[in-house]
């Protein structure tokens, strides 16, 4: 076996998700081997649709992966905001060529499980990325010139340094951040999708419909070329269940959004079995780094979904981190820390604007008149110059 604190040592990901795979692949491409630990028996994402903005693209275009995205992507004309009780349109944003003309790149939709399946065929063609699954890192150890890990059946396997990409519950972050559980935020959202021939034709929209209610919204749009049709549904509820895929009781949500538009209702009506997840994040942190260990993605910064940024900003992590390590091979402790320190502001903004954008989308009585007074009024230029922060950068 070549000498663990070698240049031909192995990084260990822990976890096989959109991150974790993201991370090998860009790590693959500046010439290091990856062995990516995945706890399932399979490597496979459950989930629904994605929104994904121009800073995505413009980091997939860096590692040749844009195009791939975009093959199963739907690309939505505008996104609009409606008014979930009046049926009020509050705002569109085109998101055609002004858009392009603005960001350089585009706006897409895409099922969680295409972008996954992307990035795995992507590792699967690499010859320096190996993929493992049933192999679940419960612990590990920084020797200051390599690291090990500790697998679930007491395995333990030695490497070049650690990255951890387990997620919202990750393992590796209890041990460097030490934050107890995530932070529930009292909202659940349910989640459908629909073959494109399920959804009557009156109800189908090309663009990303948000129906913004009292304490609620409705988020609808077409996935996989036009082929699926997603829906999710989000509500405030004490209730709390740990993971993303449990079954919605449908009594639960149609006591939440009885009383909205007929639009709404008969959407919801066509779904026989809701998948729902309860909604948490955490405290935006700066120490996501210690030695030759690392966080990425929710592990590092995990956010509500209200900006639809949490695989944008994974993406965003991963490329960075490859960028560090390769200007400072020699130096891993250094090239963490500078990744870090060029992520942290950037996704604590996020972390934190994804809780006030879900305010704003529940906002009810004079809160919901001041929210869409302030947006009806707003050019396409006024509003693409409203996410710039988020679009333009990366």
């Amino acid at each position: 076996m070549a000498s663990t604190n070698g240049s031909s040592a192995p990084f260990l990901i822990s976890g096989g998700g959109i991150g974790g795979l993201i991370a090998a692949y860009a790590l693959a491409q500046k010439g290091f081997p990856v062995r990516v630990f995945e706890q399932a028996p399979e490597f496979r994402e459950v989930g629904a649709g994605m929104q994904r903005g121009p800073n995505i693209f413009r980091v997939l275009e860096k590692v040749g992966l844009k195009d791939a995205v975009l093959a199963d992507a739907h690309r939505p004309p505008a996104q609009e905001m409606r008014d979930a009780v009046t049926g009020k349109l509050v705002t569109r944003i085109p998101l055609g060529a002004e858009f392009m003309a603005r960001f350089g790149q585009p706006y897409a939709v895409t099922h969680r499980a295409d972008i996954h399946a992307t990035f795995l065929k992507a590792c699967e063609t690499s010859p320096l990325v190996t993929l493992e699954t049933s192999r679940k890192v419960e612990g590990f150890e920084d020797h200051g010139d390599h690291v090990s890990v500790t697998l679930e059946n007491g395995e333990r396997v030695e490497g070049r340094a650690l990255i951890g990409c387990d997620g919202m519950w990750s393992k590796v972050r209890e041990r460097i951040v030490g934050d107890g559980k995530p932070r529930v935020s009292g909202h659940i959202a349910y989640r459908a999708v629909l073959k494109r021939s399920e959804v009557p034709d009156d109800l189908w929209r090309p663009d990303v419909v948000l129906w913004a209610g009292p304490r609620c919204h409705f988020v609808h749009y077409p996935l996989r070329r036009g082929e699926l049709y997603n829906l999710v549904a989000v509500f405030h509820s004490d209730h709390y269940e740990e993971g993303w895929n449990a079954e919605g009781s449908k009594e639960l949500l149609w006591k939440h959004f009885q009383g909205l538009r007929p639009e709404v209702l008969r959407l919801l009506e066509r779904i026989e079995t809701w998948r729902l997840w309860v909604l948490c994040d955490r405290e935006p942190v700066k120490n996501w780094t210690q030695g030759r260990v690392t966080l990425l993605g929710d592990a590092a910064h995990p956010m509500l979904q209200y900006l639809a940024q949490g695989a944008c900003m994974a993406t965003e992590d991963a490329v960075t981190l490859a960028e560090r390590v390769a200007a400072t091979p020699d130096d891993l402790p250094a090239a963490f820390a500078a990744y870090q320190n060029e992520r942290y502001l950037r996704t604590g903004r996020v972390q934190i604007m994804a809780r006030v954008y879900g305010e704003f989308y529940h906002a009810r009585g004079v809160a919901a008149e001041l929210r869409d007074m302030a947006l009806a009024g707003r050019s396409p230029q006024q509003s693409y110059e409203g996410i710039a922060l988020l679009y333009a950068g990366s």
